[in-house]
Formats: C-alpha cells, structure tokens, sequence
C-alpha cells in the first residue's frame, strides 16, 4: 500500500483508501482535485496538511501509532475541527440513514420483536447523542480555552479519560442481534445492506475513539504541562465468535440477567457459586457477542427464552 503523504496528489490519497471520502466530506473538501498535491488541496481549506494526513494514516493503516513527532507536529485545531464534523456527520448523516433499513427489516417481525429492536437501537441513539454532546459541550470548548491562554475551571484532560464512555458496546450488540437472532422472515438482502452500514459505522467509530484517545489526549496534555500518558484504548477482542449454542444452565443465567437480577442475587436464585454465575455470563457473552445487559435483554426475548411482559 502507498504511504501516505502531503506531497503526494489527492487523487492518488483517494485511491490509497476510497473510505477517505468520508472524511473529505466531514471536513468540507469537496471540490474537483485538479491533480493538486495534498498539501495544495489542504491548503485552499485552511488545514494543516500534517494533521490530515496524520487522521487519513489512521483510517488507512491497522494498528497505526503515531510518532512523537508526527504528534508534537498536529495541529490541535484541525483534531477538533474534524471531531466536530464527524459528531455531525454520525447524529445527522450515518444514524439517520439507518433508521429506515432497521425499521425496514424488522416488519416482518412480530411487534415484540419489533418493539425491542426499535427501542435497543433509540437507547443507543440517545447514547451516543449524550457521549457527543459532553465533548461538544465540555471537552472540546476547554480545549479551546487552552489554545487561547485563557483556562478556566477545573477540567483536565485526566477527567476526560475518566468519564469517557465506551460507545462500541451498544453498536456491536445491535450488529450480533442482526446477525444472529431476526427470524428467517426477515429480508435476506436487508440484513446484508443493514450489517454491512452497521460494520462500517462501527470501524469508524473506532478510528474516531482512537484520534480522541491517542492524538487529542497526549497533544491536550502537553499544552496542559503533563507528560503526554500512554494510549489507553483497549485492545480489539474477537467479537464474531457466536457459532456456539448457550447450555441449558447458561439461558438460565440469561433468563436471570435480563429479569435484572445482580450475579449475587443469581447465584442465591439458581443456588450456585457466584464465581460459577460469572463463568457463565462470560460464556454467554462469548457465545452470543453480545456484551451489555441491555443486548442480553434483547437477545432472550427474540430467542423465546423471556417474556417481554415480564422484565417491564
């Protein structure tokens, strides 16, 4: 694969990745190129050409780890410019298109189905617009502060890495609930157009975490006056191993989880250890690739194994 750069031309950036074009469009780059180089193009948008081929490496190259130069040499602006596109293109652009296709494939459905579905995918709109919304609000306005000179308060950077939630969870719980557990009456097509949108969003998201969390922090800290701390992004697990079907005793356990029950409440109830009833969720989880309470919720009630009378 060609190695990204500024001095390379943006038709040839394109060809590299073809994903990039979202990016390119997030960012408002979108005129003819002209066989301008990167560095021209980025230019005639008032961008650091460093930063954005900084973000395009990310997108483009697994297991991508900048440099400390690449870093000391981002333009901190430019970070925040393309995280507030990207809030803006997932709430308004990637969620909105998805609604229909989801509501699409889940008619055939009977309305419980459809009811838990509906309502699992709307909680983790509300999700991610609340996650969004603290950056927006809180994370990205003192950052501001900072490049002004003009701090106020009592936010860091150290608070951030406290509060920020996962958001890959819910979206990797609707994906496997798709995949594995709609009825057969469902549309064959549908669901390959659904999990394909939904397997996209999901890569960027991570990507869009990963600038958050190993470019915008470290960068943060400096202008904070701390040494810049390792990435803390969590290594990527193997989410697609689901093939294995749940034990009599494991749908059991699910059974308990999705009537809310805590592992101490189910080890009393089925009158096991607890260390057996967390053995067995993580079997479940391993299972299902489902990791949340509220996937697991879902997952037993289109599985037939709950009532959705009796967990409201």
């Amino acid at each position: 694969m060609t190695k990204i750069n500024k001095h390379m031309k943006m038709s040839e950036l394109v060809e590299t990745n073809y994903h990039l074009l979202s990016i390119l469009s997030r960012l408002g780059v979108d005129e003819s190129f002209s066989g301008r180089t990167v560095e021209d193009q980025c230019a005639r948008y008032g961008l650091d050409a460093d930063t954005f081929v900084l973000i395009c490496s990310v997108y483009t190259y697994a297991d991508y780890k900048p440099t400390e130069e690449e870093l000391r040499n981002a333009n901190i602006a430019d970070i925040l410019r393309y995280l507030h596109s990207s809030h803006n293109y997932y709430i308004n652009s990637a969620l909105k298109r998805l609604s229909p296709s989801i509501e699409q494939i889940v008619a055939p459905t009977s309305q419980v189905q459809q009811k838990v579905i509906r309502r699992f995918f709307d909680n983790y709109k509300s999700e991610l617009n609340k996650h969004f919304a603290y950056e927006e609000e809180i994370v990205i306005p003192y950052v501001h502060e900072l490049l002004s000179g003009h701090k106020e308060g009592n936010f860091s950077m150290a608070i951030f890495k406290e509060n920020h939630s996962n958001i890959d969870e819910s979206l990797s719980d609707l994906k496997n609930l798709i995949m594995n557990s709609l009825p057969k009456e469902c549309n064959g097509a549908l669901r390959i157009e659904v999990l394909s949108n939904l397997f996209h969003l999901q890569e960027d998201l991570d990507h869009h975490t990963y600038i958050e969390d190993c470019i915008l922090v470290p960068l943060v800290e400096i202008l904070e006056g701390r040494d810049p701390s390792p990435a803390f992004v969590a290594a990527p697990t193997n989410e697609n191993d689901a093939s294995n079907t749940l034990s009599d005793r494991e749908k059991e356990v699910l059974v308990e989880v999705a009537h809310g029950y805590l592992n101490k409440e189910i080890a009393d109830r089925l009158n096991i250890s607890i260390n057996t009833v967390i053995t067995h969720r993580k079997n479940i989880t391993r299972k299902t690739g489902i990791k949340t309470t509220p996937g697991l919720t879902v997952y037993a009630i289109l599985n037939g194994l709950v009532d959705i009378n009796t967990i409201e």
